[in-house]
């Protein structure tokens, strides 16, 4: 049985890029007691040591036996090792995404973490982006997605293809406000610069009649993390990379507005009139890191459901997959 306490000794796995920006946000929240690292690359962990003061174990295992939570931000190849050992010795577990190499990895550990009855939560930053949580509320049944997240190349991140190094963020946005299982998918992809496709797009739909259109690039000539909801009667517009909402509403109207500036639509006669309203949310700017990290911390603390649990991990990792297998068939056909 997992121990739920009100001061969480955490260690951190991996102290790349990263890793870094996790022991810096850790470091800010009072509840957590930064026991350590632990990194296999000598040159990461000095540079860790240097800039952290803080101590470096000689093995995974040490550091899971040390810490109450693991946070787990090693290459993705790693995670299902980092995480079940440190599962079956009843730890709590964030791990960054993708939570795991495969959809059977990810039932695997959550099996385990069932049966060790401890919190998991998944690293989708994007669900705590101040520009997301701004119009979170007004999300009601979109019905047609559209989403580009596209970005300059960096090399980092060239192990996975382009699915699972950016598009599954979305996919996980998507899914988390689109409560409906996936009736079919289509999926195109391209291998420009490395070994696993670098641009890929993909068309999710749903039973409930969504529709969700993705783009993601890791060659682009500029960055761009753009989502658009519609739904009835509202458009919806997320800028993750900017952290800019806004919100197109429509109203029906009895009678014109006094006021000259207002914009109305006028569908004919025997039909009402509609009148626009724009709004743009005020986005508070926060350390979305940081704020995932804490909300796992809560979630510890209090006994609750953390909100990106293992099962929503997976349900990502399973549509990423999904979409992977078409590219890969269609590649296959060529």
């Amino acid at each position: 049985m997992p121990k739920f306490l009100s001061m969480l000794k955490i260690g951190v796995l991996g102290v790349g890029h990263l890793g870094k920006i996790h022991l810096k946000c850790i470091r800010l929240i009072d509840e957590y007691e930064l026991v350590g690292f632990y990194d296999p690359d000598d040159q990461k962990s000095q540079e860790a040591v240097n800039e952290f003061d803080i101590k470096r174990f000689d093995s995974v295992s040490a550091l899971i036996d040390a810490a109450d939570v693991v946070d787990i931000v090693t290459p993705t190849v790693s995670h299902f090792d980092c995480a079940s050992e440190a599962i079956r010795k009843s730890k709590h577990v964030f791990i960054e995404k993708p939570i795991v190499t495969t959809p059977d990895e990810a039932l695997s550990l959550i099996s385990l973490a069932s049966e060790a009855e401890v919190k998991v939560q998944v690293g989708h930053v994007e669900r705590f982006n101040p520009a997301f949580t701004a119009v979170r509320e007004a999300l009601n049944k979109p019905m047609f997605i559209e989403a580009h997240r596209l970005a300059e190349f960096n090399a980092r991140g060239t192990d996975v293809p382009v699915v699972l190094d950016l598009m599954i963020h979305d996919l996980d946005i998507i899914l988390s406000v689109v409560k409906s299982n996936i009736r079919k998918v289509h999926a195109s992809g391209v291998k420009v610069v490395s070994d696993t496709p670098d641009i890929a797009n993909a068309r999710v739909e749903f039973d409930n009649g969504a529709v969700a259109n993705l783009t993601a690039s890791r060659i682009s000539l500029k960055n761009m993390r753009k989502t658009r909801f519609f739904q009835k009667d509202a458009y919806i517009t997320v800028d993750f990379l900017e952290k800019v909402s806004e919100v197109v509403r429509m109203e029906e109207i009895d009678q014109l507005p006094d006021d000259p500036f207002a914009l109305v639509l006028d569908l004919g006669e025997d039909k009402k009139k509609r009148r626009i309203f724009f709004e743009k949310p005020e986005v508070h700017p926060v350390n979305a890191i940081k704020e995932e990290l804490n909300s796992f911390k809560e979630s510890v603390i209090n006994n609750t459901e953390p909100l990106v649990d293992i099962e929503d991990g997976y349900q990502a990792l399973n549509l990423a997959q999904m979409i992977m297998d078409k590219i890969n068939s269609a590649s296959n056909n060529l």
